[in-house]
């Protein structure tokens, strides 16, 4: 198209609008899912718009009163249906819109099946992990709040927390709890809460409502933002029963807005009785640690060592009286009985001695090696011999063979 065209040779509007539509005419019919929005009906004519259930993105839509009427269900603002869409460009106003031909609301079944396929794909990629899981600070300086406008959700937490312990603060934000603009405006209240150092933990609280009122809560895109978060973000969408893949996501899952302001801030009253139970058992410990310590004490203080430490002092000098005189006793015993031995060694040795033989008038006969001649064969003949006598000894020479 440029190419035919120069500032001295330009189109002009109507024939380049014919053109576009003529391009967008070619594009055919195709289906579309989405989530319908601001529907009116005019005469003959329905009007709404088709809303990307993840982007920010919408295209509107005309749809022929028959065609809309003639959908079972038919659609609300709110619900989600798959349409059969032939795109139209409108040459005198230069405006595109899409035409219905068929519309289709999608199903509760169909629904859970996409949720289910959706919950399947996120577990895989581990955002619903276990280890990833943080918990909220015990008592938490700011909480920041992302609720329905005046809804009961709101107070249900700002009332119960403010009960269990009234200095908490809180941070609201109101959002869209449902409908079109429910997914980015949580999601925007959610990143503006993250960014905020002043905010420990992160509600987000809902009442309970249909599983399609809930479907935000489930929105991929929101339960990406969520596992993104630094903060502690607690689920409390519904009731008991309600189940959006947000609590899955979440690191703390609230059954009910009441549950999560039970969750999230301590009740005073509990932790005054828990500070006295322990202030009490301590003290029992520490007394009962006194005690032990002054009943040993009394005894170790009632033993004679220390109530008399004199006597015990006397006692053991005694004693030590007592092993000296022993070891005097026996040590003299043992002189005299060696004392005794000895004499009578003694006297042996001189009853046994050379001189006493002589005194009992006895000779002894020696050679001149000392050697006392025993038996007469054998001095040798001619041998010389000394004789002793007790008094005195003679020299002899024994006589030769014959």
């Amino acid at each position: 198209m440029s190419s035919k065209t120069t500032p001295e040779q330009p189109l002009p509007v109507r024939t380049v609008l014919q053109m576009v539509g003529g391009w967008i005419g070619k594009l055919g019919t195709i289906w579309v899912e989405g989530q319908i929005t601001e529907l009116t009906a005019r005469g003959g004519t329905v009007f709404l718009t088709l809303r990307d259930p993840v982007a920010n993105v919408s295209a509107r839509v005309t749809c022929p009163r028959g065609v809309y009427e003639a959908t079972v269900p038919r659609p609300v603002d709110g619900a989600r249906v798959v349409m059969h869409l032939k795109p139209d460009f409108w040459v005198n106003k230069g405006s595109f819109a899409f035409t219905a031909l068929e519309m289709r609301p999608v199903g509760v079944g169909e629904l859970l099946a996409r949720l289910e396929r959706l919950r399947q794909v996120l577990a895989s990629e581990g955002l619903f992990g276990v280890d990833r899981k943080r918990r909220p600070p015990f008592l938490p300086g700011t909480i920041g709040l992302i609720c329905g406008r005046d809804s009961a959700a709101e107070r249900d937490v700002l009332e119960n927390s403010r009960r269990r312990w009234p200095a908490v603060r809180f941070k609201v934000e109101p959002v869209a709890v449902q409908g079109p603009y429910a997914v980015g405006e949580v999601t925007e209240a959610l990143r503006k809460f993250d960014a905020d150092d002043d905010i420990d933990v992160i509600v987000i609280a809902r009442g309970g409502g249909s599983m399609e009122d809930l479907l935000p809560f489930s929105d991929e895109a929101l339960i990406r933002a969520v596992a993104a978060c630094r903060t502690p973000v607690v689920s409390a969408i519904g009731h008991e029963q309600d189940s959006p893949l947000l609590d899955l996501v979440a690191d703390v899952r609230a059954s009910t807005p009441t549950d999560a302001a039970k969750k999230v801030v301590p009740d005073v009253g509990e932790q005054l009785t828990l500070v006295r139970q322990l202030r009490d058992r301590g003290r029992r410990v520490v007394g009962g640690w006194l005690d032990r310590e002054t009943a040993w004490l009394a005894a170790a203080r009632s033993r004679p060592s220390l109530a008399d430490p004199v006597r015990e002092i006397e006692r053991r000098a005694e004693q030590a009286e007592q092993l000296r005189d022993r070891a005097r006793r026996s040590l003299t015993g043992s002189l005299d009985r060696a004392q005794d031995s000895l004499e009578h060694l003694r006297a042996r040795l001189i009853t046994l001695s050379p001189a006493a033989t002589l005194e009992r008038g006895y000779a002894i006969v020696q050679r001149p090696s000392g050697d006392v001649v025993r038996l007469a064969r054998k001095v040798v003949p001619g041998e010389e011999l000394t004789i002793r006598f007790p008094d005195d000894r003679v020299t002899v020479r024994s006589d030769p063979a014959p």
